[in-house]
């Protein structure tokens, strides 16, 4: 879980930095309260996790000045997927 608030909170911080606007900055925006609301509940449900996480991606686009902060998001949410069984 520590994981993820810190993600978020990256991501938060770097979105503020970014001082460019871009169309969806007010979705961007949203969901990363969304995601760091989510966090702060303890055990977040993993497909809520992913939505969040497409909705973002989708709203920064190619925002190269917010790919870090994405992509650690990225790899804190894929730690909340549950494995696949096998068959």
């Amino acid at each position: 879980m520590a994981g993820l608030k810190s993600a978020v909170a990256r991501l938060r911080r770097e979105l503020a930095a970014y001082r460019s606007e871009f169309t969806d900055r007010a979705v961007a925006e949203e969901e990363i309260a969304g995601l760091a609301a989510l966090a702060a509940e303890g055990s977040p449900d993993p497909a809520r996790l992913r939505r969040s996480l497409l909705l973002i991606a989708g709203a920064v686009g190619s925002v190269s000045a917010l790919a870090g902060g994405m992509g650690e998001v990225r790899r804190a949410v894929e730690q909340f997927d549950s494995p696949t069984p096998a068959v």
